[in-house]
């Protein structure tokens, strides 16, 4: 995996956090994605699991030193279908 390829791949036990959102509730969640479907991740936070719309978020994932950034619209599909799908990602 690597950031180029991050949203053909599994989410779950990556590290995450909402940085923009219309939804100022979600901006600032952060913690590990323990499960995904078609419009959600689960991220594990420090007060419990938190249920993030995909379409609705902005997220910064942790990939070993670098932090990619993905528009939320670009996850939204099946897990297993997504992995099928071609795309990149914005990486800092």
């Amino acid at each position: 995996m690597n950031p180029d390829s991050l949203v053909r791949h599994e989410l779950a036990g990556l590290d995450v956090e909402v940085v923009d959102s219309p939804n100022p509730d979600l901006v600032g969640i952060a913690g590990r994605v323990v499960d995904e479907t078609m419009h959600t991740l689960l991220v594990a936070a420090g007060d419990g699991i938190k249920q993030v719309p995909k379409a609705d978020a902005t997220f910064r994932f942790e990939l070993d030193d670098t932090a990619v950034v993905v528009e939320g619209d670009r996850l939204v599909a099946r897990p297993a279908r997504r992995t099928e799908l071609k795309g990149g990602s914005l990486w800092q």
